[in-house]
């Protein structure tokens, strides 16, 4: 009832646990059974370790959250080394989510995942709290186009692009990762937002700007997945604000095969199993066999 298959990968359900905010699951461990989710897609790493912004790095606003964390990471070589036998004791997918400030940065962490067993890499071309970064990739289809591409040419993994809601048209950056050899695509990141100090006078983060999520998000983000879905004839995994099962039903009704939670988890770290429990008691009570039946339906 609730499997879904994402380019030959089967997961019991579609709910993962999103980059940037799941770590590599430690944590969660503690208060929930990590076996019953779908998928965790891995704090986002890089080829060298990274201590991440200054100043602060969360504040909260209406309905979200706005992050300025800086891609702090390991690296992926520790990972490797470290975390991932952590996660592979458990029966759920991992996806590992990979960014850099330049395509060669890139191109070495993939070479370093291509030595594992994991079969799918989440190219992030999207951040927008890294002053120098992914950025710059994910806002216009030419420079998404070159970095996807080399991507393709060095690894044979399922490739998932994960676009910025701050590109400069998401419908053409959707075809053109698809094109360029994306098997996949998720969507969306943070938004770049600002949010100011009156008193100091100043922007609160040392980057001046950061990355907004959570509930806010997601009329947005739930429309550019519905928009990416009608020029591209791949699976999307759906993200922004998803809070409940009704959000993630909604979101899979919109085009997605699967759905991220990310800022939900800060607030309950058991909400990833509510919405799993959520969905299939309204699958149940509407005598829907499966998923497919109402994927993509408006």
């Amino acid at each position: 009832m609730m499997n879904v298959n994402i380019c030959g990968v089967e997961f019991k359900n579609p709910v993962i646990g999103a980059s940037g905010t799941y770590g590599f699951g430690k944590a969660y461990s503690e208060y929930i059974d990590l076996n019953k989710l779908g998928g965790i897609s891995t704090k986002g790493l890089t080829y060298v370790q990274r201590d991440g912004n200054t100043g602060i790095r969360i504040y909260e606003t209406a309905s979200g959250i706005m992050n300025s964390i800086g891609l702090q990471n390991p690296s992926v070589a520790e990972f490797i080394k470290e975390d991932f036998n952590f996660m592979k004791k458990f029966d759920t997918n991992i996806i590992v989510n990979i960014g850099g400030s330049h395509i060669d940065d890139y191109v070495k962490s993939v070479n370093l995942i291509n030595e594992t067993d994991i079969k799918i890499i989440e190219l992030n071309i999207s951040c927008p709290n890294v002053a120098e970064g992914g950025m710059a990739f994910g806002i216009k289809c030419d420079s998404a186009e070159r970095i996807v591409k080399e991507i393709r040419k060095n690894t044979d993994k399922i490739l998932m692009v994960k676009l910025s809601p701050n590109a400069e048209n998401i419908k053409e950056m959707a075809y053109t990762c698809v094109e360029a050899g994306a098997d996949a695509l998720s969507l969306v990141n943070t938004f770049k937002a600002l949010a100011i100090d009156i008193n100091k006078m100043k922007p609160v983060f040392d980057n001046v700007t950061a990355g907004l999520s959570g509930p806010c998000i997601k009329p947005i983000a739930l429309r550019m997945v519905r928009e990416v879905a009608s020029v591209v004839d791949v699976p999307i995994v759906g993200m922004g604000g998803i809070s409940n099962y009704k959000d993630a039903i909604e979101f899979i009704m919109a085009g997605a095969t699967a759905i991220q939670v990310g800022t939900a988890n800060f607030i309950e770290p058991s909400i990833c199993i509510e919405i799993i429990e959520g969905m299939e008691k309204f699958l149940k009570e509407k005598s829907i066999k499966n998923l497919e039946e109402i994927r993509g339906i408006i």
